[in-house]
Parts: C-alpha cells; sequence; structure tokens
C-alpha cells in the first residue's frame, strides 16, 4: 500500500509520478503528469518531467494509475430523491414519478437533489456530468451552484419545451441561459427539449442553430420507449430521428439521449450528420424497452458517450454495463466474444462522452493544455493483480472503492470518497431529510409494489396454491 494522503495532493502545482498513464495512445508506464492551473502543463516520461521541472518534488503514486475522468453524458440531477422510485416500473415513468417529483422541488431542495447526484457522481468516478434539464419550477442557477459547490463540471440543460404553452419565450430565453453561463469554469450552457413532439418545429430549428452558433449541444430524448416511436408516427407520419431531420435538428449539436430502436435508415442519418448519442446501458436494463446498437455505432463512425439516466453515479459499473449489454443483446447472437474489446468502452466513458457533450476540445484527455480532471485509481490490490490487460480489467473489474482521489479543473475534489474541502455526511445527511419531505409533497404514483411487498404477496400467492391442492 502507498503511503499518498490527501496533503500531497493540495499543492497548486503537482508532479504526479503514478505506475502508468492512461493517454490517448494508451497505457503508458512510467509516465508523470505535470499540473497547473486546472490544466495538464505536461504528460510525458517521468525522467524527462523530473528534469524539465526540478524545482518540483515528485509525488509518487506507486500502485496508481492515472486515468481521465468519466463523462456522465446523460443525467437529471434533481431526479436523485427518486432514484429508487424506478426500481420494476414499466418504462415511461415521467408522468408519474418524475414530473410530479420535479414539480415538488423548491429552491433548497432542488439545490439539495442536484448536490447529492453531483455527490454520486464524484464518487463514482465521474468528473463531467450533462443535466437534460429540470422540470423544477427554480432558477437553474440553483442547479448550477450545487454543482459548482460540489466541484463537478457540469454540462447544464435549460428546457425549451413550448408546444404545449403557446408562448414565444423559448428561444429568448434560450438566448439568455447561454450567454448567462458563456464563462463559467465549470458550468456549460445546453439547451433541452424533453422529446421532439414537446416542441415545435421551429424551436427544435432555432435551437439546434442557436447552440450550434454558441458550440453547445442540445439534448433530446429520443427513441427511449416503443412509445415514443409511436407517438412520432401518429404525429408526423415518420419515426422521431426522421423527424428531427425533416426540420433541420439533427446535426452535430445535437445529442440524441437514448436511441435505442434504431433502423439501419436511422443509423445512416446518425452517421451522415455528425449527430452524436448517449447509450445508457443501466437505463435499458431498468426501465427501457431496447439498448442502442452501440458496437455498430462505433463500427460507423457514430459519435456516442455513455450516461446514467440518473440510475446509479458509478462509472466503472456503467462501463461495464455498457459491455455486457452488448453481449447479450447482440454478441450472443452473432458469437462476437469481444464485443468492443474493452478499450471501446473507456475511450466511450471518457473521452468519446466529452466529445459527445460539446467539451472534447476541453476535457476527457489526459494531454497536454487539456482541464486536469482525472482519477488516481489504486491498482495495487487484488481485482488487478497480477494483471494482463489492464485496461479491459478496469471494464470488467475496477470498482469505485478502488478511487483513491478525483480531481476536476487540477483541484483534489474527494479524497477517498468523501470531498476534502466540505462536510460531506453531513449534507447527505440533510439532503435525504429534504428528499423525504419532497416525496410526500409529491403526487408521484407507482404500478410496482415494493421489493418487502411484492415478496410477502409472492408468499401469499404461494400459500393459497399450497392450500388449494
Amino acid at each position: 500500500m502507498t503511503d499518498l494522503t490527501p496533503d500531497l495532493l493540495g499543492a497548486d502545482v503537482l508532479l504526479l509520478v503514478p505506475d502508468a498513464v492512461l493517454t490517448p495512445d494508451g497505457l503508458m508506464d512510467g509516465y508523470a503528469a505535470v499540473v497547473a492551473e486546472g490544466a495538464f502543463a505536461s504528460v510525458g516520461r517521468a525522467g524527462q518531467l523530473e528534469r524539465t521541472y526540478p524545482h518540483l518534488v515528485p509525488v509518487r503514486l506507486p500502485g496508481h494509475v492515472l486515468m481521465p475522468g468519466f463523462v456522465d453524458a446523460h443525467h437529471h440531477l434533481t431526479q436523485s430523491f427518486g432514484s429508487a422510485l424506478a426500481f420494476g416500473e414499466p418504462s415511461e415513468i415521467f408522468r408519474r414519478v418524475w414530473v410530479p417529483l420535479e414539480g415538488a422541488l423548491d429552491e433548497e431542495s432542488a439545490y439539495a437533489a442536484a448536490k447529492l447526484a453531483a455527490l454520486e457522481s464524484l464518487r463514482g468516478g465521474f468528473t463531467t456530468v450533462a443535466d437534460a434539464g429540470t422540470r423544477a419550477a427554480v432558477d437553474l442557477e440553483a442547479v448550477a451552484s450545487a454543482t459548482r459547490d460540489a466541484g463537478i463540471r457540469c454540462v447544464l440543460g435549460l428546457v425549451c419545451n413550448d408546444a404545449d404553452t403557446g408562448t414565444a419565450s423559448a428561444l429568448p430565453n434560450a438566448e439568455k441561459h447561454l450567454a448567462r453561463y458563456a464563462d463559467d469554469d465549470l458550468v456549460h450552457p445546453s439547451l433541452a427539449i424533453s422529446i421532439p413532439e414537446a416542441a415545435t418545429a421551429d424551436t427544435l430549428r432555432d435551437t439546434a442553430r442557436l447552440a450550434a452558433e454558441a458550440g453547445a449541444v442540445v439534448q433530446i430524448h429520443v427513441n427511449e420507449h416503443l412509445a415514443g416511436v409511436e407517438r412520432s408516427f401518429v404525429g408526423h407520419g415518420m419515426r422521431p430521428l426522421e423527424y428531427l431531420y425533416q426540420v433541420g435538428a439533427l446535426g452535430p449539436q445535437l445529442l440524441a439521449a437514448h436511441a435505442t430502436l434504431l433502423t439501419p435508415a436511422e443509423l445512416t442519418l446518425l452517421a451522415d450528420t455528425g449527430t452524436a448519442v448517449s447509450y445508457n446501458p443501466v437505463a435499458s436494463a431498468w426501465k427501457g424497452n431496447a439498448v442502442a446498437p452501440a458496437t455498430t455505432m462505433a463500427e460507423r463512425g457514430i459519435r456516442f458517450g455513455l450516461g446514467t439516466d440518473g440510475t446509479r453515479g458509478d462509472a466503472f459499473r456503467l462501463v461495464e454495463a455498457a459491455e455486457f449489454a452488448q453481449r447479450i443483446t447482440y454478441g450472443l447472437a452473432t458469437g462476437d466474444s469481444s464485443c468492443g474489446a474493452g478499450w471501446t468502452w473507456l475511450e466511450r466513458g471518457g473521452p468519446g462522452g466529452a466529445d459527445a457533450v460539446g467539451l472534447g476540445a476541453r476535457t476527457g484527455r489526459i494531454a497536454d493544455g487539456l482541464a486536469a480532471d482525472f482519477l488516481l485509481v489504486d491498482v495495487s490490490g487484488p481485482e488487478m493483480q497480477p494483471t494482463w490487460d489492464l485496461p479491459w480489467e478496469l471494464v470488467r473489474r475496477g470498482n469505485r472503492d478502488q478511487i483513491s482521489a478525483v480531481f476536476v479543473a487540477g483541484r483534489l475534489r474527494l479524497w477517498r470518497g468523501w470531498p476534502v474541502d466540505w462536510d460531506g455526511p453531513a449534507f447527505v445527511r440533510r439532503a435525504a431529510e429534504l428528499g423525504r419531505e419532497a416525496v410526500r409533497r409529491a403526487s408521484v404514483t407507482r404500478v410496482h409494489p415494493t421489493s418487502t411487498e411484492a415478496r410477502a404477496q409472492a408468499q401469499a400467492q404461494a400459500q393459497a396454491r399450497s392450500a388449494a391442492r
């Protein structure tokens, strides 16, 4: 074990010397990184950097890998109080759970919900989250402040739905939002539309234009469930991606969340337009109808990252789910025992995700000049020893307990799972209180019993069958 302590990692300028660095060219043994002013000042051979920076005391990290922080390409930060309410529920639960829950949030509870989600994400190895917009009737600064205070980078979506409002405020509000956070260090503005049917054709087209001009993304749930595809047929006579293409909303500025149930023609639309996708495998398993064809998208050159959809903020379990879902859904049927060969999911969980959310030039890689958003992962334990293929082992065997440190913008944010500059446990206790109050206020409707109730029902049914025999 190493004698590494958080005190060693708090300097403004750091020369970090781990066993290996996960670079864009792969895992490099004997590499080091210099962190200064929130970015990587230099990445290269350890000996060379020690000679180039003789005034810096090397922080040696035996047993550790320095790797990019993960990017959650699809989250709902203000839904954290109700995450477990989705268990056992059928698809399209937003009407019964998320809409009433977010509607019950005030400024304090929205802030707490978002900060709770941000803390969980940091603990799980995410240094960036893309929030797809909240329905809470609060100033979005509550969410922005929560992510800043937690210390995570956030792509913050403003919901621009206008199909049912009959107002013309969506575009002026979008412009204000893009300008409000244009120069923020950690909060990056984004626009969001819940589903294609939630906005007028003009707004779909105009938000795409505004985002493209601002270098931002528009987040839209597309092909999440079969019901969504059918709604599009009824309303527009075509599939969702076909409709978005017709109105001029496809393109590099679009981040299509979920993108399951894709036809060959829709895959071609994604590839030809440069549209990005958030592949959300855990959401598919917990509450979806299908799994996005991610290995096919990778082969076709379609841009995509990985998203949690707010299910659980655990990056290592997310990349494992990304591979597992492809193997079960597509690999077994075709005899593909590789399903991305491990490296695909690390790539899509980091740099691919950063690109998908519009931050590819800022974060997602360990490289000179990029933001120092990274993890120090302890690989000295039994999970990784002996090691034969560390990148693939990180996908299949890595876990968040191995994350010693989480850095965002060059600052140590978490040490062994907890914040270094604010009281995480006390905040979690307060957030739990606010969460219980918010759920009590909300008119949440569940159609599936809790696990305890389901077990009792199963036992009662078994006893009734036994008595009838």
